[in-house]
């Protein structure tokens, strides 16, 4: 059915005995005569054609068709992220469905009075990889117009005019099931028009951005047999044989919108990610303590939702773009084409920085997280808390307010900027001395940290349980009081964490100013109180100098000054 016209000079060949040839429609399934090589056959039928066309009163469709259309109502593939509005089937789809959508009878063929008798008593198409059914929402689109505006609108779908001369529109331009498939040869598998081996038939129309360059294309990375098997449907071995395989199907998917081999989203990721192709294992990472909650939820996340999650979810998706994505990152190498947020609180199509990326859900979003620690002041958004205008805050966004931080070890000067993943990690990342993968997925340490810090109080001080400040903060510089006249005092002698008088990520103008919440001065509201007088502040008096007035411990501080 891919030429209409070749497929009609070339059915008078087919019905002379002696000039059927290797590699035409004989040799394949759609030969249901009893001769057919296929596991569906008739019983005594030996006319090979006859079951698709008849050279005398066929239907008015061409070629020859010797098969009622269906009457069926489709349901048509649909998808938040799909442009073209495919209806009901038309054209060669229609043809090819009248077998394959399981409700007309194989043998009920115009050119015969009654339905021709099938081996093993079968009557429709049965059950497995050929029945489609009528349902086509788990099924690639078809019979839609393939116009140079849709490709122009999507951004990444080849020009009709670019199309190889394989992959054919019909005469009015649309897609259909022939485009695909060519139902007179099976010389590629699966009847395709072309070898579809690292994805080549579905990258003639699909052009993703960034996908050249993926790992995805390009790994030969292959499966270790340890069940499950993430392609059982396929026969190829490696990642980028498989390519947009190890993830889509074009028919009969249980992932619904958009064709994922699987309906759970995070399934279609871990199905290699799991240490049985991937190197790295990610799943076990979800599993600890402390991790994403990317089970906690399904169908929720869509590709087209807001930059700012309004409805709290995570998957995958939400941080990496699997069709650009690549296997390693150097430091400063940006995010590969995953939307974000900005510090402005705006969109960014393609972050630029990794917070931007963690701004999709820790910034403006509503019904965030309630905070671990409560604050003096409150806040939760940390879009607000990084803001290079603020009192304090961590170098995320921008390079530190704090010009003077003789504490900081290694190659970080005052001028350095972290990046999200410095504190929240994985504990088993090789970045602390393991061999798992990178990323927040997840940790042993409460929030998803790299590294031990503990926020309770009355925790005797030690290089593992603040493991997280040590990695950066040399612990023999604040032990000796290098930066804090109480440092040694406060941690050692009366078992006050970090996390009491600092705020790690930063406090919002606001909220705090210069003279009270510099140095992430935001005191934990459940250990310290107010002093007699009523007062609960810090005030810097410059450099290495200031004073407290609070009730901590016990311990009642009026205009308490230190100075180094």
């Amino acid at each position: 059915m891919r030429n209409l016209i070749n497929t009609v000079l070339v059915l008078p060949a087919l019905f002379i005995p002696g000039l059927l040839v290797a590699g035409s429609v004989v040799d394949t399934a759609h030969n249901l005569s009893a001769t057919g090589p296929g596991t569906v056959t008739a019983t005594a039928e030996d006319k090979i054609c006859e079951f698709c066309h008849t050279p005398h009163q066929s239907s008015s469709t061409l070629p020859l068709w010797n098969r009622n259309a269906s009457a069926a109502a489709y349901v048509p593939y649909s998808s938040s992220t799909a442009i073209a509005a495919p209806g009901q089937p038309t054209g060669g789809s229609l043809l090819c469905l009248s077998c394959h959508d399981g409700t007309i009878a194989l043998g009920e063929l115009i050119s015969r009075p009654g339905v021709v008798p099938m081996s093993g008593g079968v009557v429709t198409m049965p059950a497995g990889g050929g029945l489609i059914g009528t349902d086509l929402t788990h099924d690639h689109p078809i019979s839609f117009a393939y116009t140079g505006t849709l490709a122009g609108l999507n951004g990444e779908l080849l020009t009709p005019a670019a199309l190889p001369p394989s992959v054919k529109l019909d005469a009015s331009g649309q897609l259909q099931c022939t485009s695909c498939h060519d139902a007179h040869s099976d010389d590629f598998g699966a009847f395709l028009v072309m070898p579809n081996t690292g994805s080549q038939l579905c990258t003639t129309c699909h052009q993703k951005t960034g996908w050249l360059q993926t790992s995805h294309s390009q790994s030969g990375a292959t499966w270790n047999n340890q069940l499950p098997d993430p392609w059982p449907n396929s026969t190829l071995v490696t990642v980028s044989e498989n390519a947009c395989g190890s993830c889509h199907q074009s028919h009969a998917v249980t992932g619904g919108p958009r064709l994922l081999n699987h309906a759970t989203e995070e399934d279609n990721c871990l199905a290699c990610h799991n240490a049985n192709v991937a190197a790295k294992d990610i799943a076990a990472d979800f599993n600890k303590a402390f991790a994403h909650g990317i089970a906690d939820t399904t169908g929720v996340h869509d590709p087209v939702e807001p930059a700012v999650v309004d409805t709290r979810h995570v998957e995958c998706a939400d941080c990496h773009n699997p069709h650009a994505t690549q296997s390693t990152r150097s430091a400063g190498d940006t995010p590969a084409n995953v939307r974000g947020v900005n510090l402005a609180g705006a969109e960014v199509s393609a972050a630029m920085n990794t917070y931007e990326i963690c701004l999709r859900c820790h910034g403006d979003s509503p019904n965030q997280p309630q905070a671990r620690t409560p604050r003096q002041h409150d806040q939760s958004n940390m879009r607000l808390k990084i803001q290079p205008g603020n009192p304090s805050f961590h170098a995320i966004g921008s390079v530190g307010r704090n010009t003077n931080v003789p504490s900081l070890i290694g190659s970080l000067t005052e001028q350095s900027i972290l990046d999200c993943t410095d504190c929240h990690n994985s504990n088993s990342a090789a970045g602390v001395g393991g061999t798992g993968p990178e990323g927040p997925h997840g940790s042993a340490f409460e929030p998803i940290l790299a590294r031990n810090y503990v926020t309770t109080d009355n925790t005797p001080e030690s290089a593992a349980n603040y493991a997280l400040c040590y990695s950066c903060h040399s612990r023999g510089r604040i032990l000796a009081d290098t930066s804090f006249t109480y440092h040694d005092k406060h941690i050692r002698d009366e078992d006050t964490p970090c996390n009491v008088c600092h705020d790690p990520h930063g406090i919002s103008s606001t909220q705090g100013n210069a003279t009270n919440n510099s140095h992430l001065i935001n005191f934990d509201t459940s250990v310290v109180f107010p002093n007699q007088n009523g007062d609960l502040r810090f005030i810097d008096e410059g450099d290495e100098r200031g004073s407290c007035d609070l009730n901590c411990h016990g311990e009642n501080h009026v205009n308490e000054n230190y100075q180094l």
